[in-house]
């Protein structure tokens, strides 16, 4: 009996520091933005100027962005900064062994990113990337510098900042709904501590910009699947609707 109380004290210790760990809830991505060409280039562009430094999409290759609305010379003059080929994979110019050294680990690939984030009791994984870009903070205690809400105690510094600039979060006390005679901290918001390149409004449109274009990464055919899927849909209705009248005119001097 004493070693069962001690796993089951183990294991809410366990689901409690996992609850603490899981940050603010997720925001949602503006989903209009999955199909705007613009914006889909836009995100391309941020990507390779802001996350390719150390992220890879090797399951993504360059002339794949011709799907959203941009030449091979197009890719060439501005998307491609390391002489490869416009056929070839898109890899980061960070050696493995140095990433590994410098951050004791290899940044993971980001080709699917934006399904494997997903979460079915908080968001899809556009709504995590929308959020998780949104929400770093100042924190001078970490050795980046820099810190998280969605995920608190990230290694990866803010490589967006000098688009935001930098904020600190707001939060207010209020009754625990719980315990009537406590009060617990409530995340409200940001302040905004120190201006970037970018407004506010501006950075989270240059966000969803970027979030558009990892969700399309992570299934570049999938405009043309939900189109020709439209089509399919269509065309069994079609096909049932004749199928049926086929079948009346088949039976209907069968007694």
């Amino acid at each position: 009996m004493k070693k069962i109380l001690l796993t089951l004290l183990a294991a809410l210790s366990v689901a409690t520091a996992h609850a603490a760990s899981e940050g603010i809830p997720w925001d949602t991505f503006p989903a209009k933005r999955s199909t705007d060409l613009a914006a889909l280039q836009n995100g391309a562009k941020l990507f390779v100027n802001h996350c390719l430094n150390c992220h890879a999409a090797a399951y993504v290759r360059y002339n794949r962005l011709r799907d959203i609305g941009l030449t091979e010379q197009q890719i060439k003059d501005n998307l491609i900064f390391t002489g490869v080929k416009v056929g070839e994979t898109m890899q980061s110019a960070l050696d493995a062994k140095d990433a590994k050294e410098w951050f004791g680990a290899v940044p993971p690939d980001l080709s699917l990113v934006a399904r494997s984030r997903a979460d079915a009791s908080k968001g899809s994984g556009a709504d995590y990337l929308y959020t998780y870009l949104r929400a770093y903070v100042r924190d001078e205690s970490k050795a980046t510098g820099w810190n998280n809400l969605v995920f608190p105690g990230v290694g990866m510094p803010h490589v967006l900042h000098e688009l935001q600039g930098e904020q600190r979060a707001v939060y207010a006390s209020e009754a625990d709904p719980h315990d009537a005679k406590k009060t617990v901290q409530v995340f409200k918001g940001y302040e905004l501590t120190s201006p970037g390149r970018l407004s506010p409004a501006e950075y989270n449109d240059a966000v969803a910009d970027l979030v558009a274009f990892l969700q399309w990464m992570s299934e570049p055919a999938q405009a043309s699947r939900v189109r020709l899927g439209v089509w399919v849909l269509l065309f069994l209705g079609l096909f049932t609707l004749i199928a049926w009248r086929l079948n009346a005119a088949y039976w209907k001097d069968v007694k």
